[in-house]
């Protein structure tokens, strides 16, 4: 077997460039004693440079092709490799349950669901890097104020500082994507505690954004109405809706402003 076919269900687009794979996985050294767990390494092109680090490595592939090509070339991986979905996979029974790092050139039809994942085991994951679509590493390490805040930079940005690395053009890719590529750097930050109710907290950010051009009032109005729903409520809110913080759209409120409101929307409904 010489190759492995690119797949566009999968969203596959094979890295060719060396020296960009091997800055990738160069970028794992920022946690230096922790195991490596790459995802979808297709032929493996970045996995090489990751092989010569003195640490344990997995891998995670989904595509049945690439399985065999892996453990044909990378003799030493050849026990390593997990034939998966990353997305379904028990990730708490890799490396013992000790922590990794987690790395990767994500395959782009499901690089959002990805940092989910992450954010599910961050206990887990003290360090994510990898490479993605450019504007999908722009919404992540983006700051209040701009156009790229959303709802993937306030979650993420609640227990990872998030750094935008370098920019990747579409040339070093079979086949080229029709996006630029970009590769970042997610550092889990000193957080034990989300400082309000985690649910509740995506409730928030998640319907805000959803309304986005709105200012806050507006776009928490329908929340208040499920939340009244939920407790069998008929609160009138609309003193709470009137304080001055809610005429803001919601790409104006840091992830701190997001967890105080939480904790305010909280308080309100239990004394309504």
């Amino acid at each position: 077997m010489r190759t492995v076919r690119p797949k566009k269900f999968l969203g596959q687009h094979f890295l060719t460039d060396l020296s960009v794979a091997r800055a990738i996985a160069d970028t794992v050294d920022a946690c230096p004693d922790l195991p490596v767990l790459e995802v979808g390494p297709g032929m493996g092109v970045m996995t090489q440079f990751l092989l010569e680090k003195p640490r344990p490595l997995k891998v995670v592939e989904i595509d049945r092709e690439s399985v065999p090509y892996l453990k044909e070339h990378f003799p030493a991986l050849a026990e390593h490799v997990v034939e998966a979905d990353f997305l379904q996979y028990p990730l708490e029974t890799l490396f013992n349950g000790q922590p990794f790092v987690l790395t990767g050139n994500y395959p782009y039809n499901i690089s959002s669901q990805i940092f989910f994942r992450m954010l599910d085991y961050r206990e887990q994951i003290p360090l994510c890097t990898g490479m993605i679509q450019k504007e999908v590493a722009e919404r992540l390490a983006a700051q209040p104020g701009s156009k790229t805040y959303g709802i993937l930079s306030v979650l993420v940005q609640l227990w990872y500082d998030c750094t935008y690395l370098f920019t990747v053009e579409p040339h070093v890719f079979n086949p080229p994507p029709k996006v630029r590529s970009a590769v970042v750097s997610l550092r889990r930050n000193e957080k034990t505690d989300a400082g309000c109710d985690e649910r509740l907290f995506r409730r928030v950010v998640k319907t805000a954004f959803n309304q986005r051009r709105k200012m806050m009032r507006g776009s928490l109005r329908p929340l208040f109405a499920q939340l009244n729903s939920e407790q069998h409520s008929t609160a009138d809110h609309s003193e709470f809706l009137a304080q001055s913080l809610l005429t803001k759209r919601p790409e104006q409120l840091s992830v701190a402003e997001f967890v105080a409101l939480t904790n305010a929307i909280e308080a309100e409904m239990n004394r309504g």
